[in-house]
């Protein structure tokens, strides 16, 4: 009886989470046929299938990638987000591992503020921010890579910290006594370790990067560098009148790769947020 209930609770929550499932990819589903429609039946019938008469094959695209400069935006997006996301793990890793490794009141410290920059709304720092920028000259591909890994140096740093924890220190005890340097020590036995939490915070951070609008246009010089959510925003035209065709293509084209990048590593996202999850 026990076993039939069980079963019975578990196809009710099968059916839940396939049907939420299904609502959180249906935006996406949309988005995609809209991109070989006619903007007129964008507008008009958003929810209706392509079909002979509003059919346009890949025109949007082709409009698209002519309208943003697709490539060059590619490649800024591309730059900021494999550099962003290299800075995040060595000097977070490297970090998490001096305040675990290190007790007393300066480390101590040091883990309460980054944790306490994971609550600290965006909202209430970007006036400041783009300012300091400003000031700094930071409105370049270069310098929003400083930025990002200011921003994203809590989490990450929270994560790895959680993983030191479990490595024994006898390990780099020993490493020690064989004559390793802390540098040698952290690239040759404690970074191999932190493979799991290393590749989840790579993922994390390389999703928000590439997707992000706000910190971007708040910082670059957006005349001379627009990311892809840049880009397609300025696919609008005179009097607010936007190209919506070519705004769902580049849409499907911006989240491609990151989608990719995603399903290629997802095993490694639960596997690292447990292995950070341990005691301490």
């Amino acid at each position: 009886m026990e076993s039939v209930r069980k079963a019975k609770h578990g196809g009710i929550l099968t059916a839940f989470f396939t049907i939420l499932s299904v609502v959180y990819v249906m935006p996406i589903i949309i988005v995609l046929y809209n991109s070989f429609k006619k903007k007129i039946f964008i507008s008009n019938r958003p929810f209706e299938l392509p079909n002979a008469k509003s059919f346009v094959g890949i025109e949007n695209y082709i409009e698209g990638i002519r309208k943003i400069e697709l490539p060059r935006a590619f490649g800024y997006s591309l730059f900021i987000t494999v550099c962003s996301v290299f800075l995040i793990v060595l000097c977070t890793s490297m970090c998490a591992w001096y305040i675990t490794r290190v007790k007393n009141a300066v480390t101590s410290g040091m883990y309460y503020l980054f944790a306490f920059s994971m609550i600290v709304p965006f909202q209430m720092v970007m006036f400041t921010l783009s300012k300091i920028a400003d000031m700094l000259h930071l409105g370049n591909p270069v310098g929003i890579v400083i930025v990002y890994l200011g921003f994203g140096a809590g989490l990450a740093v929270f994560m790895f910290c959680g993983f030191v924890k479990s490595i024994p220190l006898e390990i780099e005890e020993s490493a020690m006594i064989d004559g390793c340097t802390p540098i040698q020590t952290y690239f040759n036995i404690v970074f191999p370790v932190m493979k799991p939490t290393a590749i989840s915070v790579a993922i994390l951070e390389a999703m928000w990067v590439w997707n992000d609008y706000l910190l971007p246009y708040l910082v670059l010089d957006i005349k001379k560098y627009k990311t892809i959510p840049i880009a397609i925003q300025y696919l609008k035209g005179g009097y607010g009148a936007i190209d919506m065709g070519a705004m769902m293509a580049m849409i499907i084209l911006a989240i491609v790769p990151i989608i990719i990048f995603y399903i290629a590593c997802q095993k490694y996202i639960i596997e690292g947020v447990v292995a950070g999850a341990v005691k301490g």
